[in-house]
């Protein structure tokens, strides 16, 4: 669950609190279990003392919120905390014993580990506290030495809808979740043209409405105007920040002339049956439990409709939607919503979510044969709309909103069309509803970590997918969008089921995807007899695409050189001078950035575009930006100093030659380097006539050297934190633990499973 759970207040993934309402109605408040059981008088106050004559400790003061945004570093797991150093007056670390004190009189002062890293509480219910943290000589127990830290509320999940599409007038709601139960704090709301500024936008935003309690934690929210006439389509940012904390989140607002309104949470509301697909769901089990309450619940999307040649219909999800990741048993009820977007309430031991499905059968995960993430459900009868629409798949309507549709499978006889690059997608998902990319990688192996539990502390497996599909643009997908299907954008036939992703380092989303016809053979191959499955649509139409852009290259282009990679370039330049022939097709060369690999000089080849010449992919050891142009515009000076995105197809013989490449090269490559954890191929963003091995690497771990062509084939590295499963993960909010008498089964795994209510399978 990594972008299952991926706005970067973790490390660059966000651990998602949420009860989710629709816009435009009150919302209730957060409750926090067992709060308004507990009392206590505030801690007193704490100083420090961060050395004695034997030893010293630091940092000697922090200012962080529960979220680690101000903590200085990452834990083996990714996590972040803040680590304390104990030293020794003449060098050399201390050994010693870590322990706090002071914090909140509910939450607590956090905890230490014996490495001295701090998590801190993960709620305040006041507006700052104190906590001390104390170093004790293990041979001296007399010495101490002290730090102090100031915690302050973070941010509980993401802005409520994380992406939305107003047009000229229209309005939504954005709404804040604060980590403080009680206090007097409230979310600071601001326009701006950039996701982490705080000025410029257009529109207006309403005075902040706040709902606090110390039953509950806090929710604030402000309603965006846009304005009257919109021009051009743009975006328009809401971010919003908190008194103590450096912390910024945003909801991307993408205005637009056209007068499309398209609002995700929609996607996680209650649906009339027979219900659409491309909302919340999931099976009614996917929760975890402690000291039996409901600690934590995850869920997912209702991707899409397939059936059998008799015509009996099922959902398709993922594995880790439906069949949680193995776990499941045929059988286990899906509901819709998903327990995320119910307070983690079960069908059966509350109101709120609808069972509409069975779960039928799931390739399983732990196979080595198993090469998609996909379970199907059969439907119970009138829960499900029989032409397999999907919510904002079709076109727009008279009020701006967009219609639903089936995915188009008269191309295809509901098979499903084959991915290629540059291919423009459309998904309809859970979290960020409607939104399109494009595929930029194809034949990918990519390695994605499962667990046992939503709260992933229990690892499972991690997997190696082979010949997948990454689809990447901003907004494109996040948690919570598992088991949406891709389609072309251009007929709606279906290409991929997302089921994996992130974010890199330049703000793009990933989406993972395995190819859609991958899936029905491998879900055929778990049913008894001959069973072969089809997609449920309707003929081929047009997607009304809701793109947030792309901005791969302009951060790549705004990332500053180091002074060794200037004085590489200039070196190279007189290298690359020799390369001029007008004649042979080369005007020209000019220094500049990479866009394969954000950070790394370059030098711009300027050639006619009328004519193709072989340029090197490096030269003395700096890599090429092949451009075309014309003599005339190089002259003037007037040339473009980036290639252009590429939208034109690859010849087919530069993809042989990148597929060829890719699969020498990758299973050696992952195996020698955990660090690369996922390679496909794509084309060259410095020189789009030519293909690229696309390396995904763990930004925290980054290898020393990353070269610039591998085979013979150019290299393009996509920095990003390590891929999960982009499910949605919550925290149960509900103050009675559901005390309702239901059958239990213990399973193996030592959770609680309650037994599903019968569904009227058809």
């Amino acid at each position: 669950m990594q972008f299952a759970r991926n706005e970067p207040l973790r490390g660059g993934t966000a651990v998602v609190f949420r009860l989710s309402t629709p816009l435009f109605r009150s919302i209730p408040l957060l409750l926090i279990p067992g709060l308004a059981l507990l009392a206590g008088c505030g801690a007193g106050p704490v100083t420090a003392k961060s050395a004695n004559s034997a030893f010293s400790i630091a940092p000697g003061y922090a200012l962080i919120d529960t979220s680690c945004i101000g903590c200085n570093t990452l834990n083996a797991h990714a996590i972040p905390v803040h680590q304390f150093y104990a030293t020794l007056t003449g060098g050399g670390p201390a050994p010693v014993t870590w322990t706090v004190s002071g914090g909140d009189s509910i939450s607590g002062p956090g905890k230490i580990n014996d490495q001295g890293q701090y998590t801190p509480p993960s709620y305040l219910t006041s507006d700052r506290d104190e906590v001390q943290v104390t170093a004790t000589l293990k041979s001296n127990p007399t010495l101490r030495a002290t730090s102090l830290l100031t915690l302050t509320p973070g941010f509980l999940q993401p802005l409520t809808p994380e992406n939305a599409a107003v047009g000229p007038n229209g309005s939504i709601t954005v709404t804040g979740f604060m980590a403080e139960a009680g206090g007097s704090s409230e979310i600071h709301f601001a326009l701006s043209n950039a996701p982490t500024g705080d000025s410029g936008g257009e529109g207006t935003l309403s005075s902040t409405t706040c709902q606090r309690t110390r039953h509950a934690f806090t929710v604030c929210s402000t309603t965006y105007t846009a304005p009257p006439v919109v021009s051009s389509t743009g975006l328009t940012y809401v971010v919003a920040t908190l008194p103590g904390s450096s912390a910024k989140i945003e909801t991307a607002v993408l205005l637009n002339a056209s007068g499309v309104m398209s609002n995700p949470a929609s996607h996680q509301d209650v649906l009339s049956t027979p219900l659409l697909l491309g909302g919340s769901g999931g099976n009614n089990n996917d929760f975890d439990e402690k000291n039996n309450n409901i600690v934590d619940c995850c869920s997912g999307t209702l991707g899409a409709l397939i059936q059998d040649a008799t015509g009996r219909q099922y959902l398709l999800s993922n594995n880790h939607v439906l069949a949680r990741s193995d776990r499941a048993s045929v059988g286990d009820t899906i509901v819709q919503p998903g327990l995320i977007d119910n307070n983690c309430t079960p069908s059966g031991d509350g109101a709120g979510t609808v069972p509409v499905a069975a779960l039928t059968a799931f390739p399983p995960l732990r196979s080595a044969q198993t090469n998609v993430d996909a379970a199907i459900a059969q439907v119970a009868s009138h829960t499900v709309d029989p032409g397999g629409s999907i919510l904002e798949l079709g076109l727009r309507q008279s009020d701006g909103s967009l219609a639903a549709a089936p995915p188009g499978i008269s191309s295809t006889n509901g098979k499903g069309e084959n991915a290629t690059l540059q291919l423009r997608i459309a998904k309809s998902g859970r979290t960020t509803g409607l939104t399109c990319g494009r595929i930029s990688a194809l034949d990918l192996d990519v390695t994605v970590d499962y667990y046992r539990d939503c709260g992933e502390t229990r690892p499972y497996l991690t997997k190696t997918f082979t010949n997948q599909i990454d689809v990447s643009g901003d907004r494109f997908g996040d948690a919570g969008d598992s088991g949406a299907l891709l389609v072309d954008a251009t007929n709606a036939e279906p290409v991929g089921l997302f089921f994996a992703g992130g974010i890199d380092a330049s703000g793009v989303s990933h989406g993972i995807a395995n190819p859609a016809p991958d899936v029905l053979t491998a879900l055929s191959t778990q049913m008894a007899g001959d069973t072969s499955f089809t997609y449920v649509g309707a003929t081929d139409h047009e997607v009304s695409c809701l793109s947030y852009g792309d901005s791969t290259i302009s951060t790549a282009q705004a990332h500053p050189l180091s002074e060794a990679e200037s004085a590489r370039q200039q070196t190279a330049l007189s290298a690359g001078r020799a390369l001029v022939n007008p004649s042979g097709g080369v005007l020209g060369i000019a220094p500049g950035k990479s866009s394969d690999q954000p950070g790394t000089a370059a030098l711009i080849v300027y050639v006619d575009e009328n004519l193709a010449p072989v340029v090197p992919a490096v030269v003395e050891g700096v890599r090429t930006v092949v451009i075309p142009t014309t003599a005339h515009s190089v002259a003037l000076g007037s040339a473009p100093s980036t290639a252009v995105a590429a939208v034109s197809p690859l010849a087919p013989s530069a993809i042989t030659s990148g597929l060829s490449a890719k699969r020498q090269i990758a299973h050696k490559l992952m195996q020698q380097n955990s660090a690369f954890f996922a390679i496909g191929v794509g084309q060259s963003l410095d020189n789009p006539r030519e293909s690229v091995l696309v390396i995904y690497v763990d930004r925290e771990h980054i290898p020393a050297q990353l070269p610039s062509t591998m085979g013979g084939i150019r290299t393009r590295y996509v920095f990003m934190d390590r891929l999960h499963v982009t499910r949605s993960f919550a925290v149960s909010f509900p103050t009675p633990r559901h005390c309702m008498p239901h059958a239990v089964a213990n399973t193996s795994d030592g959770d609680t499973l309650y037994t599903p209510p019968a569904l009227d399978l058809p």
